[in-house]
């Protein structure tokens, strides 16, 4: 379950933010998404919990620590998902 939702978010990541020469393969769950890693940035962020929130029902606080944490890198953003999410 959690390899098919870490899938999931990888292609939510891409498409949200339009990353064109991303691949789902190109994101490693233990990397960091922002600044080093992935290279997202704060704009990359809002974006990305506006699609949380839009496809997983999912409310973040906006500059929260948790927040920060959860969005780390892939896994503990896949982790955030199964506890929360409204189905």
């Amino acid at each position: 379950m959690a390899d098919a939702l870490e899938l999931e978010l990888k292609h939510l990541i891409i498409d949200t933010l339009e990353l064109e020469d991303v691949t789902p393969e190109d994101i490693d769950r233990e990397e960091p998404l922002f600044v080093e890693g992935l290279g997202l940035d704060s704009i990359d962020a809002l974006e990305l919990g506006l699609a949380l929130q839009k496809t997983y029902g999912i409310k973040l606080e906006a500059d929260s620590e948790e927040s920060r944490r959860h969005f780390a890198n892939l896994k503990s953003l896949a982790a955030l998902v199964e506890e929360r999410r409204v189905d």
